[in-house]
């Protein structure tokens, strides 16, 4: 006989846990299952390790540039395995949290791998346990939030060998850091990854096929990041397709083409990073008809797929595939399962890339607002005008703002430089609460901060910047 709950979600990172929260916040009797890790790929093999990684690179490559701050500090040195260590365990720490959060709100954890099969209503859950044997359990509703996996291009060689070749999760725990790399792939995973290596000393080439590094940004910034990222060292072959990636005995080789010209590069190793696919393999998902367009299951605007009770969130649903989307749309997804009002799913989805320097950015590009049809207000600030950034050394980047000239409203707005990965939620509220250049120019930004750039940059776009 199966056990019978409310709702069953199937996956347990960042959107599957949260929509388990609440979930039982609401009342609705919850299980959730995991084949592998509470938290996920982003708590423990992606968003939080790295960011821990990428800390240490970044405080090790401050200990270089220290005479700048009349500093100075004898013996500069890492230990790769302490870095990697403190990485996990940041990771096992929260996965820890998350696992308190569960028997908080009497979610019922199962561990094993979930498939699916047809019911007298929504589908049934059959779990494969990872203690062995198998259990049914069927719901009013089901959730897949099964997320996703990092891309692989067997044609051309892109397939992890977990010595030579990584995806993310081999380049999160390795042995020791390579001496050369070559990352293929210019968005947030192959940058942050470029970033950290770099820092910690790795001669690092990024292979992207498109024009320019860090494609969905605002033109501006990627033209800026590139010219920064170049400035640490990093080199870059955009324009560039790889026809063949392939280990060696010593390392691996890497064949491209670019303007017409073939090139081979060889390193130590090779980091893939050209995407992801969603988790929808080995569900039952094709024996229940689910809608599957380009890896992902199709769904409508508050989650559900076009098999009744069922439901899909986060990556395994599409893009943007971001921990705070999945969760957002997570929580939008139970409260209308339970007939609550729904968090506003209209709200823009901000994007982080957590390398140095940082980017963030929420809402239109320059480009994209154009290609609707708007007619733009640009305002524009450096940091190396700003105080804050002046007397934290940190003037390089700057910060954009996109409005729309008709109505006011600001649409988009783009960020690189220190910290702006935490500044970009004043932007998000704002376009969010459909603010427009009287409320921004209105608001007191406290002094002296960074935060200030991102006044002057919507008093810019009205010709009434103040310290230019």
């Amino acid at each position: 006989m199966a056990d019978s709950f409310d709702l069953i979600v199937i996956g347990a990172g960042p959107g599957g846990y949260v929509t388990a929260i609440r979930a039982s916040q609401l009342g609705l009797k919850t299980a959730i299952v995991e084949r592998e890790n509470l938290g996920g790929v982003c708590l423990n093999w992606g968003c939080i390790p790295t960011k821990a990684l990428l800390k240490s690179g970044e405080v090790y490559e401050q200990l270089g540039h220290l005479d700048a701050y009349g500093l100075s500090v004898q013996g500069r040195s890492y230990d790769f395995t302490k870095v990697i260590e403190r990485s996990r365990g940041v990771a096992k720490q929260l996965s820890s949290g998350v696992a308190f959060l569960m028997k908080k709100h009497k979610i019922e954890v199962i561990d094993g791998t979930a498939r699916l099969e047809k019911g007298q209503g929504p589908p049934t859950v059959v779990v494969d346990l990872k203690a062995g044997g198998a259990r049914k359990l069927t719901a009013r509703s089901v959730i897949l939030a099964t997320g996703a996996r990092a891309r692989v291009i067997p044609a051309v060689g892109l397939v992890p060998d977990g010595e030579r070749i990584w995806t993310y999760r081999e380049a999160m725990v390795p042995k020791t850091a390579p001496g050369t790399l070559l990352v293929v792939g210019s968005g947030a995973i192959g940058i942050e990854f470029a970033s950290f290596y770099r820092a910690l000393g790795s001669e690092v080439t990024v292979i992207e096929a498109l024009p320019r590094i860090l494609p969905v940004e605002d033109e501006e910034v990627s033209k800026a990041a590139h010219k920064a990222f170049e400035k640490r060292g990093l080199k870059f072959r955009v324009g560039a397709k790889v026809t063949k990636l392939a280990a060696t005995k010593t390392g691996v080789t890497l064949d491209l083409e670019s303007a017409g010209k073939a090139e081979t590069l060889t390193a130590d190793v090779a980091i893939v990073a050209v995407g992801i696919d969603g988790n929808v393999e080995n569900l039952g998902l094709e024996a229940l008809g689910v809608k599957i367009d380009r890896g992902h299951v199709v769904t409508d605007a508050h989650g559900a797929t076009n098999v009744p009770g069922l439901y899909a969130i986060g990556d395994v649903a599409g893009p943007p595939w971001l921990a705070h989307k999945a969760s957002h749309e997570g929580v939008h997804c139970v409260e209308h399962i339970a007939g609550f009002p729904s968090a506003n799913l209209s709200a823009p989805v901000p994007g982080c890339t957590y390398a140095t320097p940082q980017i963030a950015s929420v809402g239109l590009t320059e480009a994209q607002a154009k290609d609707k049809g708007l007619q733009v207000k640009v305002g524009r600030f450096p940091f190396r005008v700003n105080g804050k950034a002046i007397a934290a050394g940190e003037t390089e980047g700057f910060v954009k703002t996109v409005f729309d000239a008709r109505t006011g409203a600001l649409v988009g707005a783009h960020m690189i430089g220190a910290e702006v990965t935490e500044m970009i939620q004043g932007f998000a509220l704002a376009i969010t609460m459909e603010a427009t250049e009287a409320d921004l120019h209105a608001t007191i930004y406290p002094h002296p901060t960074m935060s200030e750039a991102m006044h002057e940059a919507a008093l810019d776009a009205y010709g009434r910047v103040l310290h230019i």
